[in-house]
């Protein structure tokens, strides 16, 4: 059991039959709720636990003999497992093997097995912090080169593979699944249905002409008109990730671009997506997202948006920073009068003195202040405050004004 691929089976630990019987009966009751691959998940990270107890701890002989200090012990023998391909297994690893665990104690507590510890002996932080990273999108250029690439190339099912999943943004499992009728018009429009997947629900994208002729093209050449999928290998058998990774590859190399993986082409359209002004809920919509806060990790990576808001303010940050030339002395008489009244903004009990070419972020803040205080001889300043409000549609700015008048009425009545 010195590998990722060397879990025990369970025939080998038949030894520890109370153990086994547990894990396979909680194996059984998700498999009702859970898909496949999850349940498969489930299984690989029980039958590393139970290998852990076989080589460590003999004494264990049922699941409810297990306690915090098994636990303890477990997270660093896991922690100097190998990898896939690594010395250390990954942190992603870890976190998915204790959290999978984890659940198993809590299930069975909460469904009142017999075979559950006297309490659940793993606790949230067990689970090693994972990175966020950001999502690794192909820049501009290179999207542009390897669209090229891949339409230079001989084989159509490279050129359809790229420019569907460059074009629509499909996880790799949505694309290999895609039926035979999953091409629909809707009104006067093509539409793609993408089946049921990760997330458990089906949509609809809008699909580009060109990528219908592509289709079409393709399935005329090389598919059987009653083949289930719509984009099969030439020979009929279905892609995997596998194959589009390396159909993705190929045409990259030509492109001369590093290792692509499939996923990197759906960030790279919601990326050029959020650049050019699509809002997140259409951008959530079209990446079949169940919540916004997948979405909003594309606008932290959407630089060009960024860039672009920054550089829109930046002939404002400079105004104020901006050097003032020192005005002549004979100036400071009546041309620093009709500067102020140039520039000054007229308040309900002052002016604001910011330059003309700052935007104002606080609008009405001053009026809002807890320290704020008026008085009736203001009352004319505030009608017109209220009145240049009511007339330019500020609505929220005329209230206030109209809560400070009554507010000065009923002081007079009093």
């Amino acid at each position: 059991m010195s590998g990722p691929l060397l879990l025990p089976t369970w025939e080998q630990l038949s030894a520890r039959p109370q153990i086994v019987s547990t894990m396979r009966r909680y194996l059984n009751q998700i498999g009702c709720v859970l898909r496949p691959g999850s349940v498969t998940n489930a299984d690989q990270a029980l039958r590393a636990f139970a290998g852990f107890l076989a080589e460590t701890s003999p004494e264990v002989t049922s699941i409810d003999q297990v306690t915090r200090h098994h636990i303890e012990d477990y997270k660093p023998w896991l922690a100097k497992r190998p990898g896939q391909n690594k010395a250390r297994a990954s942190t992603a690893t870890l976190a998915h093997r204790l959290g999978t665990l984890r659940m198993f104690f809590v299930r069975i507590d909460e469904w009142g097995w017999q075979e559950a510890p006297p309490r659940v002996p793993m606790f949230p932080g067990d689970l090693p912090r994972q990175d966020h990273p950001l999502p690794k999108a192909l820049d501009d250029a290179a999207a542009a080169k390897l669209l090229r690439a891949a339409q230079a190339e001989s084989r159509l099912l490279i050129r359809v593979t790229v420019e569907v999943l460059l074009r629509t943004g499909l996880r790799v499992s949505e694309f290999t699944a895609l039926s035979a009728d999953a091409v629909v018009q809707i009104g006067a429009a093509p539409w793609l249905h993408v089946p049921v997947g990760k997330l458990r629900e089906d949509r609809y994208l809008p699909l580009h002409p060109h990528l219908v002729i592509l289709i079409e093209d393709y399935r005329t050449a090389h598919v059987d008109p009653g083949h289930p999928l719509l984009l099969p290998r030439e020979n009929g058998r279905a892609l995997d990730r596998h194959t589009v990774t390396r159909m993705l590859n190929k045409a990259g190399a030509a492109a001369g671009l590093p290792h692509i993986h499939p996923h990197q082409l759906r960030h790279t359209l919601a990326t050029q997506a959020i650049n050019r002004g699509m809002s997140l809920e259409a951008i959530a919509a079209m990446l079949g997202h169940r919540s916004m806060d997948m979405t909003l990790r594309y606008a932290k990576i959407a630089n060009r948006t960024v860039a672009d808001e920054y550089f829109a303010v930046t002939d404002q940050v400079d105004a104020l920073y901006a050097k003032t030339e020192p005005l002549p002395a004979d100036a400071i008489g009546p041309k620093m009068a009709r500067l102020r009244r140039e520039h000054h903004r007229l308040l309900g009990n002052g002016h604001c003195t910011r330059p003309t070419e700052l935007d104002c972020a606080f609008e009405a803040i001053c009026e809002n202040c807890s320290f704020f205080q008026t008085s009736i001889e203001f009352r004319p300043t505030l009608q017109a405050q209220h009145d240049d409000a009511a007339a330019k549609g500020q609505h929220h700015r005329a209230d206030l004004f109209n809560q400070l008048l009554t507010g000065l009425t009923e002081g007079e009545a009093s």
